[in-house]
C-alpha cells in the first residue's frame, strides 16, 4: 500500500537518454557500486527490457522470476521483487523482455504513468533504508521512461562524446519539461555526465566545450573515460569497481559519486 503524502526517503534518480549506446546502463551499475563503496545503501531498478543492468550485477536470467514487470503490472509484494547482489548494500529489481509489452498492457490503466511512482513510495520501502534508488531507463522516450521520470526526483543524462550528441539531449530535456509541467513539478535535471571521453581526441574536447557552453553547471566536472576495463566488466557480471578497482574507469565513477553526493549535501545544507 502506498502512502503518497509521506516524505520520500531515498533520493530517486532516473538515468536516461533515448539514444542507445551512450553508457546509460554502465553508468547506473558503476555509480551504484561507487555510492555503496562510500557507505550508502542503493537499490537499482532495471526498467530496460534488455535487462542489461540485471546481467551486469550478476542476476542470471533464470533467477529473474519476479521483475519490474511484476512490480508495475501485478500486486506483487516489494520484498518478492528485490534481489540482493554480490555487493553488500546493493540490491536490484531485475528486468526481462516481458517489460517490452508493458506499454500495451497498461494502456487501460488510469494511473499507468504513476505505477512506478506508487511502487517506490510504498511504506514497506522504509524497512530497507535506501539512500539512493537509481532507475536504468530504456533507450527510448516511452511509457516506461515517463514512469521513471514521474517517480524520480531528478534525471541524470549520460552524454557520449560524439557528433550529434547534444541534439538528442535537447529532445530529452523537452520531455523532462513536459513531465515537470504535467505530472512531477519537482523533477529536475541532476546533471549531464560525459561518457566514453578520450582526452586525446579533438571531437571529445569539442563535445565537452559545446556541452559546457550550452548547459553550463549542469555538466558534471567528472568525465567517464573510454576505458577497456569498463567495457570488459559486464562480461564478468561485475561493476568495474569490483572487476578492476584501480582502473581509470573505476576511479572516474568514484569521483562522479563523490561529486553527486557533495552536490546533494550542499543543497540540503
Amino acid at each position: 500500500m502506498s502512502d503518497l503524502s509521506r516524505p520520500s526517503g531515498p533520493r530517486i534518480i532516473a538515468i536516461a537518454n533515448q539514444k542507445g549506446g551512450v553508457g546509460k546502463t554502465t553508468t547506473t551499475i558503476n555509480l551504484a557500486a561507487a555510492l555503496v563503496e562510500s557507505g550508502l545503501r542503493v537499490l537499482v531498478v532495471d526498467l530496460d527490457p534488455q535487462g542489461n543492468a540485471s546481467t551486469g550485477l550478476g542476476i542470471d536470467a533464470a533467477d529473474r522470476d519476479l521483475t519490474t514487470y511484476d512490480l508495475l503490472i501485478g500486486e506483487v509484494p516489494l520484498q518478492d521483487v528485490i534481489q540482493s547482489t554480490s555487493i553488500e548494500d546493493l540490491c536490484i529489481i531485475p528486468a526481462t523482455v516481458d517489460l517490452s509489452s508493458a506499454d500495451i498492457e497498461l494502456i487501460a490503466n488510469e494511473r499507468r504513468s504513476f505505477l512506478l511512482h506508487d511502487a517506490l513510495r510504498q511504506t514497506d520501502m522504509d524497512d530497507y533504508e535506501w539512500d539512493y534508488i537509481l532507475i536504468d531507463c530504456p533507450p527510448s522516450l516511452n511509457l516506461l521512461t515517463v514512469n521513471a521520470m514521474i517517480a524520480a526526483h531528478s534525471v541524470l543524462i549520460p552524454l557520449q562524446s560524439e557528433f550529434f550528441a547534444l541534439e538528442g539531449v535537447s529532445q530529452l530535456m523537452m520531455t523532462i519539461r513536459e513531465v515537470r509541467q504535467t505530472a512531477n513539478s519537482e523533477l529536475r535535471i541532476e546533471g549531464i555526465v560525459l561518457t566514453m571521453y578520450d582526452k586525446r581526441n579533438n571531437l571529445s574536447q569539442q563535445v565537452e566545450k559545446d556541452a559546457r557552453d550550452n548547459l553550463g553547471d549542469l555538466v558534471f566536472e567528472t568525465k567517464i573515460p573510454r576505458n577497456v576495463r569498463v567495457s570488459e566488466a559486464p562480461s564478468y557480471a561485475l561493476p568495474v569497481l569490483q572487476y578492476d578497482s584501480n582502473s581509470q574507469g573505476a576511479q572516474a565513477y568514484r569521483a562522479l559519486a563523490i561529486e553527486l553526493v557533495s552536490k546533494h549535501q550542499r543543497l540540503a545544507a
